[in-house]
């Protein structure tokens, strides 16, 4: 497998080459669900979000991801006579699948139950419901893997990673983190966790496992609606950086430090702000650019700004939806 090295600032990382669209579209390969669970911290939270497990042995799909990447899902029944499109979701398992020979591909995903703006109907996710509606033995129709950039690098041991995620935006996180710890966890990693309620955390028993298993990996969460003991203050993912900033401080004065940004789109302007506010223009060199005469005014920067003005460097990867 080739790689190809960007040099441009210090801790730049050499990112793997991989495979890319093996199954199209037109010619899908059959998976079967291994197996299906929800995975929030309790079944009282506010949204339903399950994980998923599909057995894909014997065809193109079978170790051939890497964490980081997505595959597609055509789900069954056709809309005005037509088949469904696809639609990509993010693998939550780590490079080698769930049972590491790469037969298992697994991701994370919310049901879509919402009401019309203006007819007032009821309006159902097409594929999240499919998916989740999912029992196990069931066929599901598969393509991909999509995805060059969201990846660890080459070598992962050369760098540690600062994780920012919101709602099923964790999914790729879990492989990538799962992957590290498979190579005897070799760098500092850090997740950064946002939810709406305490409830709605995701995978939450592993990552509190993971922490006291490994003593380089940290979880912190931020929850948006109500406070907590251990919270008394309503909390964003981005507030993490300045209320942690003990534990991620040193780690983003590090050159050896990348930070992977997943979940709703406009999160990483909060965060891209937060690191303006916390950081020294050197520090905060290593991850965003910032025009002269913007630096000093991050609070009236907008989204919009985002990547034509504010643009990220090569040690940081933003995958929002």
């Amino acid at each position: 497998m080739s790689s190809t090295t960007t040099t441009d600032l210090p801790g730049t990382p050499e990112m793997p080459d991989v495979p890319q669209h093996l199954v199209k579209p037109n010619a899908p390969v059959i998976g079967r669900v291994h197996a299906t669970r929800l995975c929030t911290r309790s079944r009282k939270a506010a949204g339903f979000v399950r994980h998923v497990e599909i057995d894909v042995s014997g065809t193109e799909l079978e170790n051939s991801w890497h964490s980081g990447q997505s595959f597609g899902v055509i789900p069954s029944g056709d809309l005005d006579g037509k088949p469904h499109k696809l639609r990509l979701y993010s693998i939550a398992a780590p490079t080698g699948g769930e049972t590491g020979d790469g037969t298992i591909i697994t991701t994370t995903v919310k049901r879509l139950i919402d009401e019309h703006w203006e007819s007032h109907k009821l309006v159902q996710g097409v594929c999240s419901n499919y998916l989740c509606d999912l029992n196990v033995g069931d066929e599901v129709l598969l393509t991909g893997p999509v995805g060059k950039r969201f990846l660890l690098p080459s070598d992962p041991s050369k760098h540690d990673y600062i994780f920012i995620a919101t709602g099923t935006g964790i999914a790729p996180f879990r492989g990538m983190m799962l992957d590290l710890i498979r190579q005897g966890m070799p760098s500092r990693a850090a997740l950064l966790m946002g939810a709406p309620y305490e409830s709605d955390l995701l995978y939450h028993d592993d990552l509190t496992a993971w922490t006291r298993e490994h003593t380089n990996f940290s979880y912190h969460t931020a929850i948006s609606r109500h406070t907590t003991p251990d919270q008394p203050t309503k909390l964003y993912v981005q507030d993490l950086l300045r209320e942690d900033f003990d534990t991620l401080g040193p780690m983003l004065a590090s050159e050896r430090t990348l930070i992977y940004i997943c979940g709703l789109a406009g999160m990483e302007l909060g965060v891209f702000q937060t690191l303006a506010k916390l950081l020294t223009p050197e520090h905060l060199a290593q991850y965003i650019t910032v025009p002269e005469g913007y630096e000093e005014y991050p609070e009236k920067w907008e989204r919009s700004m985002i990547p034509k003005t504010i643009k990220k460097t090569k040690r940081v990867f933003l995958e929002v939806y």
